[in-house]
């Protein structure tokens, strides 16, 4: 999962991270002390040469303040490495264990995403179908492939309807669509990590090569991005964003790719790599862009406090869900299904 600060939040002109103001930046200021509040009126007292009255201290600007990131830097990289250590040891140790990881991960985003519903818009995705299907369809996917993930997919989608009518009519549409759209947005995107795991010989690099890519490609938007980030690209949806940490995102990823399907994928060659790398900056970064928009639309920040530095776990999936298709599909187009 990526270890880097959220690259979601506010920044300033210069691409600093700035949490200290109103939520969003389109948000308003609040408004400056008026004469009443202890301001000087418009014609004050006579001033002295250096522009305050006798007695006065003379005004000094304050200093400029050195960019920062958004969160607790300390707690996101060791939760991060801690997240690492957990992913790399079930992966190569024991492919059940791995699932399992995804399972947990599928099982709490859909807890956090069906919770904020509940609390900002009042949306009764019901959780247990949800989470029942979701972990079937995790299992369906690694055992039976893309079929079967599809067949888990339709029964969850049945098991939605069915049991919300548990409850008052009321809003049973506005609730189903959310429930079936939870459905799709984090279980079955995730089921793709388990068709991956699945390939013989190279299942556990083909989830190293996404994780990696994926992770370089957040990365590297928010260094450059930082750094040198001048020009939003979407500043109504994420204002954090900049066009030179995407061109970042693409350059980092383009170079791991290569590197991975060069050492990692059997039969990858360096040039899939950077048609791999190129697709998954742009895929990761329209899936943070996605999860922007949610959380811009609840009016919340993050979708839940469980990663000290992080957030939420949907807050480290979102731009992970939906890379997970795109390299699927692309190594399946490369190398096979394996």
């Amino acid at each position: 999962m990526p270890i880097v600060p959220d690259r979601g939040g506010d920044q300033d002109d210069q691409g600093a991270a700035r949490w200290s103001g109103p939520l969003f930046h389109d948000a308003q200021e609040p408004p400056a002390p008026s004469p009443e509040h202890g301001s000087e009126p418009a014609h004050g007292p006579a001033r002295g040469d250096a522009g305050t009255t006798p007695g006065e201290q003379p005004t000094v600007p304050p200093a400029p303040q050195r960019k920062r990131a958004g969160r607790d830097l300390r707690a996101a990289i060791g939760v991060g490495l801690g997240l690492g250590v957990v992913i790399a040891v079930s992966l190569f140790v024991q492919k059940v264990l791995f699932l399992g990881v995804i399972t947990v991960a599928v099982v709490v985003g859909l807890w956090e995403l069906t919770s904020r519903l509940a609390e900002r818009k009042e949306i009764r995705a019901p959780l247990v179908p949800l989470a029942v299907g979701g972990a079937a369809m995790v299992v369906a996917g690694y055992l039976r492939g893309a079929e079967g993930a599809w067949v888990a997919m339709a029964l969850t989608t049945l098991a939605v309807l069915v049991w919300r009518m548990t409850e008052p009519p009321d809003n049973y549409l506005r609730d189903v669509t959310a429930g079936i759209f939870a459905a799709f947005y984090v279980p079955f995107l995730a089921t793709f990590v388990a068709l991956m795991l699945a390939a013989d010989g190279d299942g556990p690099q083909r989830v190293l090569t996404f994780l990696v890519l994926t992770v370089v490609s957040d990365t590297g938007a928010y260094a450059v991005g930082w750094k040198f980030g001048k020009h939003r690209l979407a500043p109504r949806i994420s204002p954090g964003k900049t066009r030179e940490g995407m061109l970042g995102a693409i350059v980092f990823a383009v170079v791991a790719g290569a590197l991975c399907t060069h050492f990692l994928i059997d039969g990858g060659t360096w040039w899939q790599g950077l048609i791999l790398g190129f697709a998954v900056a742009v895929s990761a970064t329209l899936g943070d862009l996605g999860e922007s928009m949610i959380k811009r639309d609840l009016g919340i920040k993050d979708m839940g406090s469980l990663l000290p530095g992080h957030g939420g776990i949907m807050d480290r999936l979102d731009s992970l869900l939906p890379t997970a298709p795109v390299v699927w599909l692309l190594l399946v187009i490369f190398v096979g299904a394996g």
